[in-house]
């Protein structure tokens, strides 16, 4: 049975950076700056280093998506340095399914009530985890799974990536630790994680709909056309609103942030080609912007 759970978390873990993505896509819009609104891969330039790159994925398995455009796959040859969000073991997989459960005694259905656990339990049919890993499961890492039923099968845009840098023996950089991003999860209010999954699981059509619109966005270029996607999803309703805006400041802005810092050291020697969420890339938060603060020249390649 452990093996099998195990397994399960596994997958669920690589299934859940689309899911992530998804929310994010679901539930934020009008509240990003219009900054660095087009443009996938950009170069970033400073004297007397060979130039890097950044560019913003979509973690789908789409193959319209996985399929590189000649420019990126040139910039990614031109690199020997890989930076990613997040690079993970067997025993990360292990810790992230652990961190995705209630240790204190506390209940899924107890906080959701009985009626909308009955309809998340339904709605997650085949892909529902057993009645035991449910019940402990946190309400972000519910919302998580509920995002991730959408996702397509095969391996995402950013695991293409990661296998084709080991193929090419490059560096690899994770720029996110495993505990930062569970703890940037866990911090998100408990009310706020309540309220956005029961909102997803009353608007699961939308969150479908929504994926086709997210990547005809992305193969366009159209950064803001990504943070804007469903920006009336809240229909008016401040207090859904309000918890959109902490979901976006905690798995978005904060991590762009953190991101942006770790990579402050491997950009000094050129030659990185740095991919991660497309989302991290736009408005006066992103990671473009804070680039460019720490004075690197930033161009779009088109």
């Amino acid at each position: 049975m452990a093996s099998a759970q195990f397994t399960r978390a596994g997958a669920c873990r690589r299934g859940l950076a689309l899911g992530l993505f998804a929310v994010a896509a679901l539930l934020t819009g009008a509240a990003f700056c219009q900054s660095f609104d087009h443009g996938l891969l950009w170069r970033l330039d400073r004297p007397g280093i060979p130039p890097s790159y950044v560019f913003g994925t979509l973690h789908s398995a789409d193959s319209r998506v996985t399929t590189l455009p000649p420019a990126v796959a040139q910039a990614f040859a031109a690199c020997r340095t890989y930076a990613m969000e997040i690079q993970l073991t067997d025993a990360d997989e292990v810790h992230f399914f652990e961190a995705t459960q209630f240790d204190d005694g506390q209940r899924l259905e107890s906080l959701l009530g009985a009626e909308d656990y009955a309809q998340l339990r339904r709605l997650l049919g085949d892909a529902a985890p057993a009645d035991e890993i449910l019940a402990r499961t946190k309400p972000w890492a519910a919302l998580m799974r509920v995002a991730a039923l959408s996702g397509s099968d095969g391996l995402t845009l950013d695991r293409e990536l990661f296998a084709a840098a080991r193929r090419r023996h490059m560096s690899i950089v994770g720029l996110e630790l495993l505990d930062e991003q569970i703890v940037a999860l866990d911090s998100i209010p408990l009310k706020t994680q309540l309220v956005l999954l029961k909102h997803a699981i009353e608007h699961r059509a939308l969150l479908e709909a929504q994926l086709e619109p997210t990547i005809q966005a992305w193969l366009d270029r159209d950064l803001g056309a990504l943070a804007r996607l469903n920006a009336a999803a809240a229909a008016g309703d401040q207090e859904l609103e309000r918890h959109q805006a902490l979901l976006t400041r905690r798995i978005v802005d904060d991590r762009s942030a953190l991101m942006a810092y770790r990579l402050f050291m491997p950009l000094r020697s050129g030659g990185v080609f740095v991919a991660v969420g497309a989302l991290h890339l736009h408005g006066a938060n992103g990671m473009l912007a804070q680039l460019k603060q720490q004075g690197y020249k930033l161009r779009r390649v088109d």
